[in-house]
């Protein structure tokens, strides 16, 4: 063993006295497992995507350790002993106190094997996708997704199970019990793991892999799109300007890989790409608020393709020269084209699907092209199902998430490829069509649905529950006197709070947002999100379809001015919260 251990260092130029004393270390060390008495922690329920709080909440004595216990019992099989996990993240503050607490409690709970991303670098796609080529049992994500970071800001725990997706309500539902049950968790003493090494260690028959964190999902999307055709695209259109914005987050050194180092583009063409735990002081978030940066120069440099990405990776803008994309169009747009893209072309397209949020435009190319369409609730799990039952293969949500079936996430990296692709395949003879032309040609072909979301973050909890006690008091009790009403030139046609039966599984999820259609199609949806980590986000979505061409240039504000009054009014928002404008706009 200590010939093994001293070839092994030699070979990686690593030999030195500190490194092999720590690999004696670990090759003779029985761990020693110890029983932590704990108290239960209230509000440790996890929302859509995990469990998010801020960085001081996690901090907290034994919070953290909690909540891994909780995740850990609440593994099949009938525990955690002998499973195998992934763990990495988004690479925000408390993430390497995080993971180093995720291995000992691991080992303490006899768990197999982590595989975890080089300095706990993973995106939540890359995550998902090495649980699926590995074939784990799971995988336990540090993220607060789109969320700030920082000493003052959030840190998230999620657990996405064997199919590569988040965990089921069932699951998260018996990862709170066992929260608040929780008195004890098992935890091992051991060196803290260097995780800047790509290697593998033994403890004890406790394996530690640490990998490379882009590696498998760089191949993945080479198996999906033609990046050769991608790269003869930007070959023959030199003056084609690319900028990708990583907003620091996990996704720059993936973007390096991807749009440098394989497709050739200069490096001025990724700007923000270096992770960092706060994200340099910015929100992690692609949007037009957030991504200002990125829209600014999109526009003061004329730059063809703009795109950015969110803290952990699964999120997508995509906006060019006088060219905002919603996530409604885009993913409809990729739905339309779907057949340029060589994975699609193997697999052929067996569904679409959106959020309940979205507008309908996925629901207009499904219809032409005589394929199933679903509405799900608001969380990729919903998703999931459909395609672990081989029904679905291009979904979205308005929240800047768009995916296929290749993983069981969203994934921002694969949509903004998946747009390169689909501009170098229009193109392929001269270059003629950018995203402002694809788009105007999608509208012709489908007609142009507006929408637009308003974010009113941080809201009172009891004043947003209010609001929503109100709304749901005028599609219930108050019903007969709401139906039909005219508010301005809307009037009612239906109302209600969205429920959806799983037709896989047939899981009902209720009260997912109050919705209210009108006679002209129009539309307008309330809920409060589950993504922040302190009091409530209202989103307000509006949507407006038209099939005038003449409007299909129309700036999108304008054209739904009338109908943001109306859901205002009909809501009360400003009279039960204080707020007079959004915090932010899509």
């Amino acid at each position: 063993m200590i010939r093994i251990l001293y070839s092994r260092l030699k070979a990686e130029k690593l030999i030195n006295f500190s490194i092999l004393i720590r690999g004696l270390h670990l090759c003779f060390t029985q761990m020693l497992i110890k029983c932590i008495t704990t108290t239960p922690y209230e509000g440790q329920k996890p929302g859509t995507s995990g469990l998010r709080k801020r960085v001081k909440v996690f901090q907290q004595e034994n919070y953290t350790q909690n909540f891994i216990q909780a995740i850990l019992d609440a593994m099949s099989s009938p525990s955690a002993s002998g499973a195998t996990l992934v763990v990495g993240g988004d690479g925000r503050y408390f993430s390497t106190e995080a993971i180093q607490l995720i291995i000992r409690i691991a080992a303490g709970n006899r768990v197999g094997k982590l595989i975890i991303g080089k300095n706990g670098i993973l995106s939540t796609p890359a995550a998902s996708n090495l649980i699926r080529k590995r074939k784990a049992d799971g995988g336990i994500l540090l993220t607060a997704s789109h969320n700030p970071g920082g000493p003052d800001n959030d840190f998230g725990i999620k657990f996405n199970v064997s199919n590569g997706g988040p965990a089921p309500e069932n699951i998260t539902n018996l990862i709170y019990e066992n929260t608040k049950k929780c008195d004890k968790y098992y935890t091992c003493d051991m060196p803290e793991f260097d995780l800047s090494k790509i290697r593998v260690e033994t403890i004890d028959g406790f394996i530690v892999e640490i990998v490379d964190s882009v590696e498998d999902y760089v191949q993945l999307l080479k198996e999906i799109f033609d990046f050769e055709q991608i790269k003869q695209f930007f070959k023959n259109n030199p003056k084609f300007k690319v900028l990708f914005d990583g907003l620091h987050g996990v996704t720059g050194p993936y973007a390096e890989h991807i749009f440098v180092d394989e497709l050739g583009l200069s490096r001025s063409s990724i700007q923000n790409c270096i992770p960092l735990p706060d994200f340099g002081g910015s929100h992690p978030d692609p949007n037009l608020t957030y991504a200002h940066s990125l829209v600014e120069r999109v526009e003061r440099e004329n730059i063809n393709f703009g795109a950015a990405s969110d803290g952990d990776g699964d999120r997508n803008m995509i906006y060019g020269k006088d060219a905002f994309v919603t996530p409604s169009d885009s993913v409809a747009v990729i739905a339309a084209h779907a057949e340029v893209i060589p994975y699609f072309q193997k697999t052929g397209i067996k569904g679409l699907a959106r959020s309940m949020p979205t507008s309908a435009a996925i629901d207009l190319v499904a219809k032409k092209k005589g394929l199933e369409v679903f509405e799900v609730p608001t969380g990729w799990k919903f998703f999931g199902n459909l395609m672990d039952a081989g029904r679905l293969s291009i979904c979205g949500e308005e929240s800047f998430g768009t995916g296929s079936d290749h993983i069981r996430e969203k994934d921002g990296i694969w949509a903004i490829v998946a747009w390169l692709n689909i501009i170098a395949v229009v193109n392929e003879n001269e270059l003629g069509s950018g995203i402002k032309e694809i788009l105007l040609e999608h509208y012709q072909t489908y007609g142009r649905n507006f929408f637009s979301r308003y974010d009113y973050e941080e809201v009172e909890s009891e004043s947003a529950n209010k609001m929503v006690a109100h709304l749901r008091h005028l599609i219930s009790e108050g019903r007969n006197d709401f139906i039909g009403k005219t508010f301005d030139q809307f009037t009612v046609k239906e109302a209600d709070d969205f429920e959806y039966t799983d037709p896989i599984d047939g899981s009902i999820s209720k009260n997912q947002g109050i919705r209210i259609i009108f006679t002209d199609g129009s539309r307008i949806v309330i809920r409060l999100s589950g993504t922040g980590s302190q009091g409530a986000t209202i989103r307000l979505y509006v949507e407006k379809y038209s099939q005038n061409a003449s409007e299909y240039g129309a700036n999108t504000q304008e054209a739904l001015k009338p109908l943001i009054d109306v859901a205002l009014q009909i809501s009360k928002l400003q009279e039960f919260t204080g707020r007079d404008k959004p915090t932010v706009i899509t």
